[in-house]
């Protein structure tokens, strides 16, 4: 009888034992709402190795593509096989600090008495409408809904405090590492995606609650963000016109056909499937224009580029990166398709920025210097780790502008006791990915009209940019040649500018109005873009 693995626990497992009983005896939890019955789609889970050797896809799982399976339909079959499993929660590296503008706190749910009462949109203007009895705390989510993580603060609305922060892998990504795979997916599965978010930000919350002794009922409003895609699946929007020119959200056809004056969203927790307070209201954060996105707009936010005099760059590097340009009084936003490969995506050894993953690289007299998450064994190399070794790599000669090993190898090991490597295809694909983030730069900057040099600031935001090396950013060209002490790490700034939004009815409004007056940019309509993301995939300094 060979093991069942899930991470480094083990199991022996018997014929007929499906995944998720496996589960319970590891002591890893799954979401489940159906008693296991695969009515709920909840327990999705990805089956590592050994997918031969457990029952055919039952009908329940025809949603889900690829190795990934319903623990509770997923049955062992051959007991003597190598099988490991991994749940779609893991947890990632939280960003505890982080820019965040100054500002006084006034929330829109409040305490009047013996009630709680929530004051309305206009932040007081309207009747305040009764939530509930008050029962010793008031408490907020703030959510961002990243395409590979979610992260969420639990926040004490009384005293403006975060009590709890939690971080966990996006629970789609049976559904694709990208937005365009996402919507499609949800074309094909409406409402499976939205189903998997759900149940593991439920299971989560309650972590949350028990680490500080609330009540789910405690939790009485909520903000949440993410980029256009993201966000309308979270309120069970249709997003198929995302996916197709102009990649607009139905709320901003809405918009423009004057049925609604904004493109945020408001709805109430019990209807939308959240386990929190009912009546608990679910505010979706304004987007700015077709993938720029309500997370781009809390990212502003939080460094203050609505009250912002100097000419700025806010730059959130992700599968879907954004650069917003200028100031409070002219303001140019652009996304781009960077791809997942920085994330962990078809690169042979990476990962995402989980426990083990290799972060820093140093080349040393022919030695590789390394380091990992937590300190642990290796498992793979993250994106921080990637832009190290591909600097390093340069500045030691070991490789030229065009991504070619000089010693004419196909692949450099760069953890070589474990056989990892960096292959030339690798290469190839990340210079892909940088070139996108290097054109959108590029053609921003041409557009706002004004030489780097006139930047105050290069706001570097998201959970990828906080951990890379500057230096070696600026030096294969990833991010724009600024000098050090003018680029600043924002940390997850959609996730402060949500936490924000959930505490001050100013600032919720002051984003409302500044995201109007923001101009998008569409990248692939400049004639010569092509021309520049092919000279962005050399690995050397930005020429702007």
């Amino acid at each position: 009888m060979s093991p069942l693995y899930h991470g480094d626990r083990r199991l022996d497992p018997r014929a007929g034992q499906s995944l998720f009983e496996c589960a319970d005896e590891l002591g890893v939890r799954l979401p489940t709402s159906c008693r296991r019955t695969g009515d709920c789609h909840e327990c999705v889970v990805e089956v590592r190795r050994g997918i031969e050797a457990l029952s055919p896809p039952a009908e329940h799982e025809a949603f889900l593509r690829g190795n990934y399976r319903l623990a509770c339909q997923a049955r062992i079959e051959d007991p003597s096989a190598d099988i490991e499993f991994a749940v779609l929660r893991r947890e990632a590296q939280i960003l505890t600090e982080g820019t965040r503008a100054d500002f006084t706190p006034d929330p829109l749910t409040v305490r009047r008495g013996a009630d709680v009462c929530y004051l309305g949109s206009k932040g007081g203007a309207e009747a305040p409408e009764r939530l509930g009895d008050y029962q010793g705390g008031i408490y907020g989510l703030a959510v961002d809904v990243g395409t590979t993580t979610v992260v969420a603060n639990l926040v004490d609305l009384e005293t403006a405090r975060t009590v709890f922060t939690t971080s966990f892998e996006n629970s789609q990504r049976f559904g694709g590492s990208d937005v365009m795979h996402r919507i499609s997916y949800d074309g094909e599965f409406q409402g499976e995606l939205r189903t998997a978010i759900l149940s593991v930000l439920n299971l989560e919350i309650g972590e949350m609650c028990r680490a500080v002794s609330a009540r789910r009922r405690h939790i009485f409003e909520m903000v949440v963000v993410g980029n256009s895609t993201m966000r309308d699946i979270f309120f069970g929007l249709d997003v198929q016109s995302i996916g197709r020119k102009p990649y607009k959200s139905l709320t901003e056809y809405k918009l423009e056909r004057g049925e609604r004056d904004t493109t945020s969203l408001d709805m109430k927790a019990g209807p939308l499937g959240i386990r929190i307070h009912p009546d608990a209201r679910v505010y979706g954060a304004p987007l700015i224009g077709s993938h720029v996105g309500a997370d781009v707009a809390a990212g502003l936010l939080t460094v203050g580029m609505d009250e912002e005099e100097d000419d700025v760059i806010f730059m959130d590097v992700g599968t879907n990166s954004e650069v917003v340009v200028g100031n409070r009084r002219r303001t140019l936003a652009a996304s781009f398709p960077a791809g997942p490969a920085f994330e962990g995506a078809g690169i042979s050894y990476a990962m995402q920025g989980y426990q083990g993953a290799v972060e820093r690289v140093r080349l040393d007299d022919g030695n590789v210097a390394y380091s990992t998450i937590g300190g642990a064994e290796p498992q793979g190399i993250c994106g921080s780790g990637l832009i190290d070794l591909l600097a390093e790599l340069r500045r030691t000669g070991r490789m030229n502008e065009m991504g070619a090993f000089s010693d004419g190898a196909a692949e450099f090991a760069f953890v070589p006791e474990k056989g990892m490597t960096l292959s030339r295809s690798d290469v190839s694909a990340l210079a892909q990915a940088k070139s996108a983030n290097h054109s959108g730069q590029t053609i921003m900057l041409r557009e706002y009209g004004a030489p780097v040099e006139q930047f105050a600031r290069l706001y570097l935001a998201g959970g990828f940019a906080n951990y890379i090396d500057v230096a070696n950013a600026v030096a294969i060209g990833f991010i724009a040649g600024l000098p050090e002490s003018k680029i600043v790490k924002a940390g997850n700034a959609a996730l402060e500018g949500a936490t924000m939004m959930l505490l001050s009815a100013a600032k919720r409004r002051s984003i409302e109005r500044f995201v109007r007056q923001i101009e998008h940019i569409e990248l692939e309509t400049s004639p010569d873009f092509f021309d520049l993301f092919v000279d962005g995939c050399q690995f050397k300094p930005m020429d702007i």
